[in-house]
């Protein structure tokens, strides 16, 4: 059986677990404790281990789980398709985590580092405006993030807009990313991991 390694509540294990609540894949998930330092020299979760297998990065971890069960609803074939779906991955891992990370830190941590009004108030406007980037992106799919099948991308954003929306501060209207988290509310896998369990 799979063990992934982390606590239930981190974001990035959170992706895991969703991800295999979407392929059916049994697991067991396991805290981080010290003997799991050699398993990932950042000494950071998730870590999946698969039998003698070892892979820790959230999104690697759920692009192997997709090409080692036929995920292919969830990480196409297509070399386009599956593109599509990278890229939107990839931009949640830098572009959107870099402009959420100041304002996050100070209004959830309340990090004494990270405690200048106006670098939070430009973290706040950077997320807010990337956030806008996704709502348009609905917009024009009118469904999911890359088109009309939900896949790995839905996954990855759909935990990042549960953060934003759990983050006390003011936040634009965004009717499109509004209804998309609706139809994300409708999968299990939401349902026990994307909002940290709470229906």
């Amino acid at each position: 059986m799979l063990k992934i390694i982390g606590k239930a509540t981190s974001i990035n294990v959170r992706k895991v677990l969703w991800t295999c609540v979407e392929l059916g894949l049994p697991f067991e998930r396991e805290e981080w404790a010290e003997q799991h330092a050699a398993l990932n020299p950042n000494r950071m979760v998730p870590v999946l281990v698969d039998a003698d297998f070892v892979l820790w990065e959230s999104n690697a971890i759920c692009r192997y789980l997709c090409n080692r069960d036929g995920g292919q609803a969830l990480l196409p074939l297509d070399a386009r398709e599956r593109a599509l779906v990278e890229q939107w991955m990839d931009w949640q891992a830098t572009e959107l985590n870099n402009a959420w990370r100041y304002a996050f830190m100070a209004l959830v941590r309340h990090s004494p580092a990270h405690g200048d009004p106006a670098l939070v108030a430009a973290s706040v406007d950077g997320w807010n405006r990337h956030m806008g980037l996704l709502d348009a992106q609905l917009g024009t799919t009118g469904a999911w993030v890359t088109g009309s099948g939900f896949t790995l991308a839905d996954v990855v954003l759909g935990l990042s807009a549960n953060r934003w929306l759990m983050t006390p501060m003011n936040r634009p209207d965004y009717p499109h990313l509004t209804s998309w988290l609706e139809r994300l509310g409708q999968r299990e896998g939401f349902r026990l991991h994307g909002r940290n369990g709470i229906p």
